[in-house]
């Protein structure tokens, strides 16, 4: 229940976090964006490292460097992708990528799941497939640039967690601010070889720093989710982080939300609950 609880935390701040961010790249190019919520999530988990703790192990250091470098190309393509729109379309498609990677790899690794959980996980995945199918009338559909996009932002989300995952749990935050440390690195250098190519506009930096922050957040309940239970529950919760977007861009952006979606809501619900008595 603890992890289930941690999950569902986590899935409500990827959701909010990437709707701020997609806003936040609409109004500056991505890489701006990302130079300011990197840096305000790293500052997040070093003021974090005195209160959770932190051990610097050889695997804690290599895990969360490579969970560093997923996790930039996460930034880049995931707010890129929901500026260029409809999130309500493309953000649930990232969502099914990033669920459906960690999930193989917790059953590859002998993950096992009793009645309720072997209900709960297809239909959590249903869920996720139907928030992302059909087009509401008046929602535009995604071009084909965006679409591959979503999918190279759901696998670089899929291997950011599953890295997370593979940290020693007796690591504390350490994984998480090499990781950042990490992305903001590579973010910071990309953007020094492409300044001239990120136009004069400034970046959103109110909404791109609280994208950060929760960005960060989301990522310490996933580790703590996935410390205290399977990859494979845990990995589908998170992945309903679209229900959140959904809804603040139908409430913030009045994108419509199809019927089809409702129903994908719904079955999250089920399926979550079905989870929760694994």
């Amino acid at each position: 229940m603890i992890a289930l609880l941690l999950a569902l935390g986590s899935s409500l701040a990827y959701g909010c976090a990437d709707f701020l961010g997609g806003l936040g790249a609409r109004k500056a190019h991505v890489l701006r964006t990302v130079m300011v919520a990197a840096p305000a999530s790293l500052a997040v988990e070093l003021l974090l490292w005195p209160v959770l703790g932190a051990s610097f192990s050889p695997a804690a250091l290599g895990w969360g460097a490579a969970s560093g470098v997923a996790s930039a190309a996460a930034f880049a393509l995931l707010y890129k992708t929901l500026a260029m729109g409809p999130m309500n379309v493309l953000s649930p498609i990232t969502a099914l990528v990033s669920a459906a990677l960690p999930v193989a790899v917790g059953l590859l690794q002998g993950e096992h799941l009793g009645t309720a959980g072997l209900l709960g996980l297809p239909l959590g995945l249903v869920a996720v497939v139907l928030v992302s199918v059909g087009h509401g009338t008046g929602s535009s559909r995604p071009s084909r640039t965006a679409l591959l996009l979503a999918l190279g932002a759901g696998a670089a989300i899929a291997l950011q967690l599953i890295f997370l995952h593979q940290a020693p749990s007796d690591s504390g935050v350490a994984p998480l601010i090499i990781g950042r440390a990490v992305s903001s690195a590579v973010t910071l250098t990309a953007a020094g070889l492409l300044h001239r190519r990120l136009g004069p506009e400034k970046p959103a930096y109110a909404l791109s720093a609280t994208a950060g922050v929760l960005d960060s957040l989301a990522n310490l309940l996933f580790l703590f989710a996935a410390r205290s239970g399977d990859l494979t529950v845990v990995a589908v919760i998170t992945a309903l982080y679209p229900a959140g977007t959904v809804l603040l861009a139908r409430s913030v952006l009045a994108e419509r939300i199809h019927k089809g979606q409702v129903v994908g809501l719904g079955a999250a619900a089920v399926a979550v609950s079905l989870l929760a008595l694994t």
